[in-house]
Formats: structure tokens, C-alpha cells, sequence
């Protein structure tokens, strides 16, 4: 799905916008600081009640207001619109969300209807980052991917959280209990992200090659913190066996929650000795079959793809890469939407055409350009 139109109120250093956006490209044209990537955190938002940029949202307040809203309609492949999403938060401090005018009680039922995809400089935190930034990514493209892995996630969690507890407050008594539910919640996590190793694996090497044209295959590798394919009942034992270990040390030392994902090239680490180019080029590609696997597994006969939010990546890239990036993206006939962000210097005519939407934008504020 796409979105249509989009109002924006007292949200950062938007005071008021309502734009249409109905088009497969719309571009956001302005220097830095002006409001571009505070209008695709707000289409973020509104497509999973949440931001990307923080985890409080009082941040997303206009400076000097005490709330926020968002309002904007979905469409399918240019039909009229059939849903609507609106995002409020009170000067209460409370957030509400609705969708078709229903009060949503879960930000995962948004998931299923319009998810957002963004690039942003950020993500080089998933190539050269630690550990737990990786594993927040592929995270994040599982619940996207089945939702059911959302619940999953969020149980085990809950259990690790209390299996933590009990280590630091000496309660051993209900280890045997929680132990029980980590393995059977962790080896379910472990058996998703397996298949969704495979997919990726699928992907990336040549998506990432296309783009980089280095020679070499660059390849991801998951490592699992307890043994691959291992069952339930020998995680358990395994668990009592480091129970030592996780008595001394006051917290859990394995299980998913220290899984890591490894690039590789020719048998080597690569994060480890490539340069920042070659690593912000890897988390674009992460995004990009993040992108496809969503069309792939969506169902339906028609692909859908989630919307596409890229924050001034392009200036990562020289001219070449840059096409070659733009050939991986999905065409706008697909009914795909995509929201670039560009500074006023760059060559951003080379990739509009008649159809694309330019909006200038200056200290939060929207004007067309026109003769697009």
C-alpha cells in the first residue's frame, strides 16, 4: 500500500502540513535541518505508531507545544483510499492510535497493514556495530516478515528478564521452571532466524556484488549462541550444566539474546577490515532484501511492498553506485512508493520523471515544486 495524503500537526519542527502523496517517488528537497527526515520519521511513525530516531515521545513534541498529531489514508496501487491512520499524542501523555477510526491496543496490528522500510545513516550500526545492533535489525525483519515472531520474541524476553532476577536475588529454586520455558522459547527463536539465514543468504552476496562490483562474494553467516539444531530437552540440560557460570557471573550467558551475525568475504570477517564505504553499502543491501522478502512472503498474487523512507543515502554513493543502487529498488509499477530526501546540489532531476512529487522544504514548511 501507499500513502495518499498525509497531515502533520505540531509534530518537531512541523507546525502544520497536509500533502498529497500519492505517486511511487516523492522527493524532499532542502538543506539539512530543515524538516526533511522529521517528515519521514512521521510517516515512520505512522506506520508503526513508534519512531526511529527515539524511544520518547515527548522528543517528537514541537518545541513549546504539549502534543502532536498525525492523520494520513493508504491506498492500494493508486485506488482511492481505503484506510485511514491517525496518531495522537495528548498533552496527558498519552498516545493513541487508530486505525479505520479503531483504537489500536497492539502497534504489532499495524505491521500487517502498511509497514515502512527506512535507510538512514544509522544503520551502519548494523554492518560495523556491536552484536546487539545486528540482532535488532534481523529482529526487526522477522516480525515483519511472520508476526507471530513478534509474541515469540516478547515471551522470551519476559522469561530471560525473570531468569535474570533470579540469578541476582538468589531465587535458584525456580531456575528449573524457567529454564524450561527459555529453551522452548529459544529454540523456536533460533529455528526462525535459521530460515531467515537461508533468505538472506539467497540475496544478499548478489545484491551486494550488483551494487559494489568488488569480485568477491560478501556472505552473512548467523551464529547461534547454543549448539545449531540442538532440541529442547538438551538445551535444558545445557542450561543446568553453565548454571555455575550464570550463578557466578549474575546474568544469563547464552541463549538467542548473544546470537551474532557474521559477514564474510573469503573466509574472513569482513566488518573487521573493511572500510566505512564498503560497510554502509552492506546495511543499504540489508534493507534492500528486507524489502524483497517482504514482497516475496507477503502473499497475494501481486507483490506488495512495504514503503520506502531514504534519508539522504544516496550521498554515500558515487554516480555509478548510485544507479546501480536505484536498479535493486522495486519499480514504481509494482505500486511500490518510495520518499527520497536530497540536498538542493544534488542531481536529484536524473532519477524524476513526470510522475515524481517535489516538495521544497524550509524550516518545516512544504511548497511544490512545479512543473514536475
Amino acid at each position: 500500500m501507499a500513502f495518499e495524503q498525509v497531515r502533520i500537526a505540531r509534530f518537531r519542527n512541523i507546525e502544520e502540513a497536509e500533502l498529497r502523496l500519492g505517486a511511487g517517488h516523492i522527493f524532499l528537497l532542502g538543506e539539512n535541518g530543515q524538516g526533511k527526515t522529521n517528515f519521514l520519521e512521521a510517516l515512520y511513525c505512522l506506520s508503526y505508531g513508534t519512531s526511529f530516531r527515539t524511544h520518547q515521545d515527548r522528543e517528537l513534541i514541537m518545541h513549546g507545544g504539549s502534543e502532536f498529531l498525525l492523520r494520513a489514508a493508504w491506498s492500494e496501487k493508486g485506488a482511492p483510499a481505503e484506510e485511514q491512520i491517525s496518531l495522537k499524542y495528548s498533552k496527558e501523555g498519552r498516545k493513541e492510535v487508530r486505525l479505520n477510526e479503531k483504537v489500536l491496543s497492539d502497534r504489532k496490528e499495524l505491521v500487517a497493514h502498511n509497514p515502512a522500510v527506512v535507510f538512514c545513516h544509522e544503520d551502519l550500526a548494523f554492518a560495523a556495530g556491536v552484536p546487539e545492533e545486528r540482532r535488532f535489525f534481523f529482529d526487526q525483519c522477522a516480525g515483519m516478515l511472520w508476526l507471530e515472531y513478534i509474541d515469540l520474541l516478547r515471551f522470551y524476553r519476559r522469561v530471560l528478564k525473570h531468569r535474570n532476577v533470579a540469578l541476582k536475588t538468589d531465587t535458584f529454586s525456580i531456575l528449573d521452571t524457567l529454564d524450561e520455558q527459555l529453551a522452548l522459547y529459544g529454540c523456536e527463536i533460533m529455528a526462525v532466524r535459521k530460515r531467515l539465514s537461508l533468505l538472506f543468504a539467497r540475496r544478499f552476496p548478489e545484491s551486494y556484488e550488483r551494487v559494489s562490483q568488488l569480485g568477491t562474494e560478501i556472505a552473512i553467516q548467523y551464529m547461534p549462541s547454543w549448539p545449531e539444531g540442538a532440541s529442547v530437552s538438551e538445551i535444558i540440560e545445557l542450561l543446568a550444566q553453565q548454571r555455575p557460570r550464570d550463578i557466578e557471573a549474575t546474568t544469563s550467558l547464552s541463549g538467542p539474546h548473544r546470537d551474532r551475525w557474521v559477514f564474510t568475504r573469503e573466509g574472513r570477517n569482513f566488518s573487521s577490515f573493511a572500510s566505512t564505504g564498503q560497510l554502509r553499502l552492506a546495511s543499504l543491501i540489508l534493507r534492500i532484501v528486507q524489502v524483497h522478502l517482504y514482497a516475496e512472503l507477503s502473499g497475494g498474487e501481486v507483490p506488495r511492498f512495504p514503503v520506502l523512507l531514504l534519508d539522504d543515502v544516496l550521498l554515500e554513493l558515487d554516480v555509478a553506485k548510485r544507479r546501480r543502487f536505484f536498479s535493486l529498488l522495486p519499480d514504481k509499477s509494482s505500486g511500490a512508493q518510495a520518499v527520497f530526501t536530497f540536498l538542493p546540489e544534488e542531481p536529484w532531476h536524473e532519477y524524476a520523471d513526470e510522475t515524481t512529487i517535489v516538495y521544497r522544504v524550509s524550516n518545516g514548511r512544504f511548497s511544490c515544486e512545479e512543473g514536475r
